[in-house]
């Protein structure tokens, strides 16, 4: 059996249409789960939406319609906006889905009836858009930590999780676990602004709106979203309470989650804990990645400078802008969207880099060999250095992609196509074609081109797949390119795979036309 490899994205909340940051958490996960899937793994990738909740509760109000009908539209425009983006997710949970609210329902009960959950008032600074209570000491400038609006005062009866008294398994867990939380600066954030300071018990049940699941003993309450929305990676799996599913059983814990860092204190403090309690093992890892910023100010409707990524997807290609998200977003800072950047991106990494090269590498095979891959003779130097760069970039890939340092990955797929056009610069094709007693050398040459495209054929793919399958079908255009891809990475352990005497595309095809500066984005 292949051993398997559950990922997950955040659910993002079903209240508006996400803009290109919130979407890093799908295309940066689909490019894992594609590349573990190419790796031979059983992969299990989940999305899905939070449905639940007092905004959605009011907007819907607003519109006039149920709130269900509302979570529906907005749902459909989010699946939409993945589509377009070209997102591969193996399930898509809702929850409103039945499933769903039954198992988070007999949770809710497990965990009450063993005196992790106990009712209580909660007195505190209220964030609608967040859902969340604050302290006065919480609060950055008077208002809420995490989304920079105003907060008011609330004071309710509620349901309360004990999470206070499993502060020092949680430290113990952190100690044990020092690669839980990727990268290392939020695990000390969780620990020295959360965790030692004093764990506070988190209220878990609102009763000031209806829109969510029922407390099962007092329906008057509904259960919070930190309950509700966190225990969609194991019910979507078939989880409930001790009654789970082989699914469950297979997937079980989770390889990682990808999220983002506003909510990393839900993912891993809250839902470690919750899992304890449960008894039930932790996920592996945590990856809880920056924003994605407009310059360097954070994306908002109110501001006019809201990008979105289906929009962008229509005027540059889905493959250019997943480049562009992936390869502008370092492991710890925020990355950065204009309109500039994404236009130098463009032309310059996809069109002159990559397009150029793979173009005038194919024209070439077509006017020196009849469109024939040549054989390869003895290596020079030249070529072994290529080869090493080639071989290099696979393992330094691998490792990036293992630590998540995916805009690293990127960089070091795109040092290997830069790598190749100066090694077109080096070796001159087109004056060794002159002599024809160089016509060996030449196809030396022309070889370690064509076997180094098939290399960034497949280190794009997980990044840009539809740009990979572009350049297999035009690398060895008889074979299947989906075919290709999927047993190509066991071929990358040694240079030198390409078949010689197949036949290249006799029509070479830009991969990424050129981009004009006045070009709408």
């Amino acid at each position: 059996m292949k051993p398997k490899y559950y990922i997950t994205t955040a659910i993002p909340y079903a209240s508006q249409k996400p803009h290109i940051g919130n979407c890093y958490d799908h295309v940066a996960a689909d490019m894992l789960a594609r590349w573990k899937r190419m790796q031979g793994y059983d992969v299990w990738f989940l999305a899905g939406t939070d449905e639940h909740g007092q905004k959605i509760e009011t907007l819907a109000a607003k519109e006039g319609v149920a709130p269900q009908v509302y979570a529906d539209r907005i749902t459909d425009g989010m699946r939409a906006v993945f589509a377009a983006l070209g997102v591969s997710y193996d399930q898509f949970i809702r929850t409103t889905d039945d499933s769903h609210e039954a198992a988070v329902a007999a949770a809710f009960q497990k965990l009450y009836d063993q005196g992790d959950i106990y009712r209580s008032e909660y007195e505190g600074l209220y964030c609608t858009p967040c859902e969340s209570f604050w302290t006065p000491s919480q609060l950055a400038d008077g208002k809420c930590p995490d989304c920079g609006r105003e907060v008011t005062p609330a004071k309710e009866e509620a349901y309360f999780l004990a999470t206070s008294k499993y502060q020092s398994w949680l430290e113990q867990f952190y100690s044990e676990h020092p690669d839980f939380i990727l990268p290392e600066s939020r695990k000390n954030e969780m620990l020295h602004s959360f965790i030692r300071p004093g764990l506070q018990d988190l209220c878990v049940t609102r009763s000031t709106f209806r829109w969510g699941v029922p407390v099962p003993f007092d329906p008057k309450h509904v259960i919070y979203v930190w309950i509700d929305a966190l225990s969609n990676y194991v019910t979507a799996l078939g989880f409930n309470a001790g009654e789970n599913s082989e699914k469950y059983r297979r997937y079980w814990p989770a390889d990682l989650h990808v999220i983002g860092k506003d909510i990393c204190r839900f993912h891993t403090i809250y839902w470690p804990i919750m899992l304890h309690m449960l008894g039930e093992p932790l996920p592996k890892r945590v990856f809880a990645h920056p924003w994605l910023m407009f310059g360097t100010d954070k994306m908002s409707k109110s501001k006019g400078n809201v990008i979105y990524a289906d929009e962008l997807a229509q005027r540059i290609g889905a493959d250019a802008t997943r480049y562009y998200m992936l390869s502008e977003m370092p492991l710890a800072v925020d990355g950065s969207i204009t309109r500039e950047a994404v236009l130098e991106r463009y032309n310059g990494d996809l069109a002159n880099v990559l397009g150029n090269l793979v173009n005038r590498t194919l024209a070439m095979a077509n006017k020196y060999f009849g469109g024939v891959i040549p054989a390869p003779g003895e290596p020079t130097e030249l070529e072994l250095q290529l080869q090493r760069f080639a071989l290099e970039t696979v393992r330094a890939y691998e490792s990036a992609l293992a630590e998540c340092r995916i805009a690293e990955a990127m960089e070091c797929v795109l040092a290997l196509a830069k790598r190749c056009n100066k090694y077109i610069d080096e070796t001159a094709p087109w004056g060794l074609a002159k002599d024809e007693n160089k016509r060996g050398y030449l196809g030396t040459v022309l070889y370690h081109l064509l076997e180094s495209i098939r290399f960034l054929a497949a280190l794009f793919a997980p990044a840009m797949p539809e740009c990979a399958r572009n350049i297999l079908r035009q690398l060895q255009p008889e074979a299947d390119p989906e075919a290709t891809l999927e047993g190509i990475w066991t071929t990358l352990e040694q240079f030198g795979g390409l078949l010689a005497g197949e036949k290249v595309t006799a029509q070479p095809r830009p991969l990424f036309a050129r981009l004009d500066a006045d070009t709408e984005l």
